[in-house]
């Protein structure tokens, strides 16, 4: 079972290494419980998914695409699944930082080889890539990127 404070820890920590970001976007958010921490922590975050059934938060209801025009100062995820590597990629095209949690891949990897590959596709696009890690059980490895 995934820990219920993964969402307020992931938007403290986002806080404490981003305290000059206002606008976030939270992709492949589900239902916006992130992004209802995030506005507890003082970000306006808008969420990108699906999902139709979501709490009152401000919702995209599609996925993110390199396409999307750029409105944020940090693009998130909180195990994100399929989209990890989306916020990777749309961060270097914009040039703007990324911090993700990721829980598994999107391309069949292991954790271990798939964290590897995140931290390696990040550094060559052009990030400073830092590892950190949330106080909880469960995926809790934060994976940042700043633009050099």
């Amino acid at each position: 079972m995934a820990d219920k404070r993964r969402f307020e820890l992931f938007a403290a920590y986002l806080k404490g290494s981003f305290p000059s970001a206002r606008r976030v976007y939270d992709v492949a958010g589900g239902m916006g419980r992130l992004n209802q921490e995030l506005t507890k922590a003082g970000f306006e975050a808008l969420t990108f998914d699906v999902r139709v059934k979501r709490l009152p938060v401000p919702f995209a209801e599609r996925r993110l695409t390199l396409e999307e025009p750029c409105a944020c100062d940090l693009v998130v995820g909180m195990h994100p699944d399929g989209a990890t590597s989306v916020i990777v990629a749309y961060a270097a095209r914009h040039r703007i930082p990324f911090s993700i949690v990721p829980c598994c891949s999107d391309n069949g990897m292991s954790y271990k080889p798939w964290m590897r590959h995140l931290a390696a596709a990040a550094a060559e696009a052009g990030f400073m890539v830092e590892e950190g890690s949330l106080p909880m059980p469960g995926r809790s490895r934060v994976l940042t990127g700043r633009p050099r």
